[in-house]
């Protein structure tokens, strides 16, 4: 795992860098990619561009035991493209690591950049009965 005190500012690169394309459409590219660890920050990148776009109430990546990688958003029921499972461990590895939270359940704001404003996430983290779930939770946009 590369240097976490960076890893908050190289998901803000990607939004950056992302932030004109189609999310979706870059999101389902990413199982294929080779470098799971840079799949994973695009990811949590994209995941937060398309929560913002479609205002999404939350986005949760949960991994089972037996390493399966499923993606679910509410705005309207629908299974998102899942980062495959490598990428998929590692941005719930990310996400922990840029909120610090090491307990099996934790939750806490996450504010990203983008572009000339900012967004406040709420992420929260739970472990435990066979699997691993983030949610990214979105404000609400009235």
């Amino acid at each position: 795992m590369k240097d976490p005190g960076n890893l908050h500012l190289q998901v803000q690169e990607h939004i950056d860098c992302y932030a004109q394309t189609d999310p979706l459409r870059e999101m389902s590219r990413l199982s294929h990619e080779g470098d799971t660890h840079s799949a994973a920050l695009k990811w949590l990148a994209l995941s937060a561009l398309h929560g913002i776009n479609q205002n999404a109430e939350t986005i949760t990546i949960t991994r089972r035991d037996d390493g399966r990688v499923s993606v679910s958003a509410v705005y309207r029921e629908a299974e998102l493209p899942s980062p495959g499972s490598a990428a998929g461990q590692q941005v719930l590895e990310l996400v922990r690591a840029i909120t610090h939270i090491e307990q099996d359940k934790g939750k806490t704001p996450l504010a990203l950049g983008i572009r000339d404003s900012s967004v406040e996430l709420q992420v929260k983290i739970k472990r435990g009965k066979g699997r691993d779930k983030v949610t990214l939770q979105f404000p609400r946009s009235d």
